[in-house]
Parts: structure tokens; sequence; C-alpha cells
């Protein structure tokens, strides 16, 4: 009897114990506590919804399961488990999305040190591995290994609106991939929405040390020849080995190509060159665009503008209305 009720405890214990291992295999983050494994449904029920810029609907509900929207409408079916929120008199909106933005994602800093004039010019890149031979571009840096969440900057754009950004490493030529997050306050991996949501470039080299491209038409070459340069890496010519940057840009071709130009001539400089290689650029405009507009509207791109607008120039005084 008692080696029965041994056997029967180890027993028990053993299905415990296959029942928590099995479980807690399913997942690859350990819970500090008591884990909840309930899925939670909320129902805001009576509700004035806005769909969209044309569509809001009244007295309707909004479900959303695991933390995710699953029905929006007027006649939406609650689950018997759902907890049910009255919004009767309230508004539920959309949220912003920024587009561009380096939330999560630290801009890296250039090494400080004590500038020596008679050093010589750093020709080549210094960057250790099978990269390209300019510092500048970066293509290879994925925004989304690089991203970690901020609680605090997350706080400060939930408040403002926003639910959603694009972000990437705003350093180099060519800066590598955007990453798609949201501003939930939950963990890196459930706060990635999509891994690869861009390819970003600049007219400023950054943080590379390196002394070459010094100058605008330097950039404006650099990027004309790297286009040219992954063209010809593409038939994997044997004399080139492997090339991490290169090949990067190719598979970033695919990519929506946002370009931070920076103001309506960069604009303009930064479409000639996407028009050269077949590249329809997105462009990140600085809100001068205004004073050029037929030539912003050839150029056939879509542009992020800033929402932070200038202040109004003064117009009442005919005399000073001369010189603006």
């Amino acid at each position: 009897m008692i080696i029965m009720r041994k056997c029967k405890t180890a027993l028990l214990f053993l299905i415990v114990a296959l029942r928590v291992t099995s479980a807690v295999s399913q997942e690859t983050f350990p819970v500090n506590g008591v884990a909840d494994k309930r899925n939670g449904t909320y129902a805001f029920i009576n509700a004035s919804i806005v769909k969209d810029a044309q569509t809001t609907l009244s007295n309707a509900t909004m479900l959303v399961k695991d933390g995710k929207i699953v029905a929006v409408g007027s006649s939406v079916s609650l689950p018997a488990d759902a907890t049910v929120i009255d919004c009767k008199g309230k508004y539920i909106y959309p949220s912003f999305i920024d587009i561009y933005s380096d939330y999560g994602i630290a801009v890296p800093q250039r090494q400080s040190g004590t500038f020596n004039f008679f050093a010589p010019a750093q020709l080549t890149s210094n960057a250790k591995g099978a990269y390209g031979w300019n510092q500048a571009i970066r293509s290879d840096v994925n925004g989304a290994d690089l991203f970690t969440t901020d609680e605090t900057k997350a706080k400060q754009l939930r408040d403002a609106g926003f639910g959603v950004v694009h972000s990437h490493q705003k350093d180099g030529i060519a800066r590598g991939t955007g990453v798609v997050v949201s501003l939930a306050d939950k963990a890196e991996n459930f706060s990635i929405i999509k891994e690869k949501a861009s390819s970003n470039f600049s007219f400023v080299k950054g943080i590379s040390t390196q002394t070459y491209p010094g100058s605008l038409m330097g950039s404006i070459a650099l990027l004309r020849q790297t286009f040219l340069d992954a063209q010809w890496y593409k038939n994997k010519p044997a004399t080139e080995g492997t090339n991490l940057s290169l090949q990067a840009w190719n598979n970033n071709l695919s990519l929506p190509q946002i370009f931070d130009a920076g103001d309506k001539w960069n604009n303009l400089r930064a479409d000639r060159i996407g028009d050269e290689f077949g590249v329809q650029f997105i462009i990140k405009a600085g809100g001068d665009e205004y004073q050029r507009m037929a030539e912003m509207a050839a150029t056939k791109a879509s542009f992020i503008l800033p929402i932070n607008f200038p202040q109004a120039m003064e117009v009442e005084d005919p005399n000073e209305t001369s010189f603006i």
C-alpha cells in the first residue's frame, strides 16, 4: 500500500511536470512571477469610432483580443468572456503614425579625440569585416537589430496621439533598413510589427571618420557610384568576393526607399539620382518646398512633411514685405 501511494504520487508529479514543461516549452521568454495564461478580450461598446477620414460609426463596438483589434462595427458579436467597457459619449480615433523617427535606436557617437592636423587622410574604411570600402555606406545596418523599447519616450509619443512609429538609425549616406514598431508598453519581441520596412538614405556621411566624401558633391558622387557598383555586383563577380554592403544594398531595393533630403534643392538632387537608377524615393522634406511647388510636383515623389510649421511671416508693413 505504501509502495502504491509512492508510485501514485510520483506518477502525479510526473504528469504535472510534463504539463508544466510542455506549457513552458512553447514560450521563449520566462515569466518572473505568476504567469497569467488568459487571453484578454475587451469590447468597447456605444462609442463613436472614427475608422478613417471618411467614415465615422455611431454607437459602434470595437473588439480587441490579445492586444489586437479584431472587429469594428455596429453589430459586432461579443464573446462570452469579453470585458465590456461602455464608451457612450466618447470617441475612438486611429493613432498617428510617425513615419520618420529614430525612436528606440540610438545614434552612434563619433569617438572623441584630439584632432591631429598632420595625421594622414583616412582613405579607406576602418570597419572590420567583409564590408564596402566607404564607412558612410551602411546599407547592412538593420533597424530591428538595434531597436530597444524606451517607455519614457513611448509615453510622450502616446500622449501626443502616436501609436506606431517607423524608426531607423540616422547615420550615414546609406543608412540600412527601418523597422515599424508599436508604442505599446511591451517588450521588443512584441513591439516589432515589421522588421524591414524601408531602405534609408541621406547626403550626410554621419560619424564616419573617413576623409571622403567631404562635400555635397562627394556625397552625390558616392551614391551614384554605389548604385553602379551594386548593379555590377548582382552578377557575383569573382574579383569582388563577398561585399556585405553591396549585397544588403541590392536586397533592400525591393523596400520603400526613403531619402532624408531636408530642403527644396536637395529634394531635387535626390530625385534626379533616383531617376537615373529607376528608383522613386520617398523624400523627407524640410518645409521650404512651397517655394518651388512646380518642381516638387514634377518629381512625382511622395513627401514626408514636418507638422511643426514655421512662424508666419510679418506682412502688415509693405516696406518690410518687399524684402521677403
